[in-house]
């Protein structure tokens, strides 16, 4: 499959890009505030728009601010205003990873020199598509305001309201019809005879130094300082006579600590990196135990179906007894229960200790995403689990399963044919996957379930 299009919104604080970005999305995602600078959560999610899927990254304001020694020291006062130098790296970051630009600007203000200062950084990357968004303009007065924005030089300029949803159809209209100027996207390598790879965790866990094991000579540069690998680097090996695709990139730090600028698109490069891999190499830091972060990358990784092997780095630089392995085996299970059974690692990326069974451990995972249970084996699973959790009731009516079978491998999916899909719970639905699991473990690996009416319609 081609690569999705990447549409980043960017601006000067408080114009309305994670409104936008919420409005776009279709969910209240990212935290929105009138205090400049409040962009604290989620920093991208898919849109569609007529039947045409796109990733929306909102990048944060951009930041300016005035000398000392003027009087008005906001954020968005007028006059003599300053880049700071990671100001000018985030605003040409997003120019060069997105593939489409929105400037949000503010109607109600008018041209501001903040505004001019970004257009000029747009301005000067030649060939990349840039729409304006003029936001704020509630009314039909300031949407006749929003012409002014034309001096900017960077093309066509829509009078939109995020907050209330005027116009947004026409900027989308006007971002789907700018795909169709974009390079062709290169086909995804889709050959599952592949082994797809990805190193994430936290910024310096040791992801770079385990690849540079795995590879057997120092590919990729160390650093004791948090945040040094930047991009997604792939690297392809031979591994048992058979090819592996190592991908390494840059830490995922928790949601409010990521930095402006680089360190956001690094975020957005790792996600991009978990959409190529089959199994996800998930480090955690022995000497700070289990963070909130640990566990909403692996959020991450179970929502894009991956399949996950929990590596423990740093298990040399910890005081252990006989039992140091096993408690913290039970606080990873307990920390870590959404995840599909992951095998656990306990290694040191520094002495080597344990290094070689990582490959292993992630090949025999990756073969789990290709197991096929028959349809008979599956129905005798389906009776045995019904006898022994009859299926939920709504009202006067329970639910029934007539037939499942596997429909697909990699991740595996089953499809169960039933009388309402409406009465199929949650937790109903667990329990139907906990039984499949009980005899065919697959191992670290994520498996969907889906339902299918006597109409023929299929949910997930």
């Amino acid at each position: 499959m081609p690569r999705k299009p990447i549409v980043a919104l960017v601006g000067r604080p408080n114009v309305g890009k994670s409104t936008l970005f919420n409005r776009l999305v279709g969910e209240r995602l990212a935290v929105t505030d009138p205090i400049p600078g409040t962009t604290r959560d989620r920093l991208f999610a898919e849109a569609e728009w007529r039947g045409i899927a796109f990733d929306v990254v909102d990048t944060g304001g951009i930041e300016v601010y005035q000398p000392k020694g003027t009087r008005d020291t906001s954020p968005l006062a007028e006059g003599s205003l300053e880049f700071v130098a990671q100001i000018r790296e985030q605003a040409l970051t997003a120019v060069n990873e997105a593939d489409v630009i929105v400037l949000l600007v503010d109607v109600t203000h008018g041209v501001t020199a903040a505004d001019e200062e970004i257009a000029a950084i747009l301005r000067r990357n030649q060939g990349k598509l840039i729409l304006v968004a003029a936001n704020k303009a509630d009314h039909p007065q300031l949407a006749q305001n929003a012409v002014e924005f034309f001096g900017l030089g960077l093309g066509e300029v829509y009078p939109i309201s995020a907050y209330h949803g005027l116009g947004v159809g026409d900027l989308l209209d006007g971002i789907v019809a700018a795909f169709a100027n974009l390079p062709s996207q290169p086909e995804a390598d889709t050959d599952a005879d592949i082994l797809r790879v990805a190193i994430v965790g936290r910024p310096n866990v040791g992801k770079s130094s385990l690849l540079n094991l795995l590879l057997g000579e120092e590919r990729v540069i160390v650093s004791p300082v948090a945040g040094t690998t930047r991009d997604a680097i792939d690297t392809r090996i031979t591994w048992h006579g058979s090819p592996v695709l190592l991908i390494d990139t840059a830490g995922i730090r928790k949601r409010g600590k990521i930095e402006p600028g680089v360190e956001k698109f690094s975020v957005l490069r790792t996600m991009r990196a978990l959409e190529r891999a089959d199994v996800a190499l998930l480090l955690l830091d022995a000497t700070d135990g289990i963070t909130e972060q640990d566990q909403h990358i692996a959020g991450y990784i179970k929502d894009a179906f991956k399949s996950v092997v929990l590596i423990v780095n740093k298990w040399d630089a910890i005081e252990k007894d006989t039992y140091t392995m096993n408690h913290f085996l039970e606080m990873i299970r307990q920390k870590f229960d959404f995840l599909p059974n992951p095998p656990v690692l306990f290694i040191s990326a520094l002495t080597g200790q344990r290094v070689h069974q990582v490959l292993e451990t992630a090949h025999r995972v990756w073969q789990e995403r290709f197991v096929r249970v028959s349809t008979a084996d599956l129905n005798r699973l389906v009776r045995a689990a019904l006898q022994k959790h009859p299926a939920p009731v709504k009202g006067t009516k329970r639910l029934k399963i007539y037939f499942a079978s596997q429909v697909a491998v990699n991740p595996p999916v089953f499809l169960f044919h039933v009388n309402d899909t409406r009465l199929v719970h949650f937790t109903y639905r667990r329990f139907l996957e906990n039984q499949i699991r009980a005899e065919f473990p697959f191992e670290g690996t994520p498996i969907r379930l889906s339902f299918r009416p006597r109409d023929g319609m299929l949910e997930n």
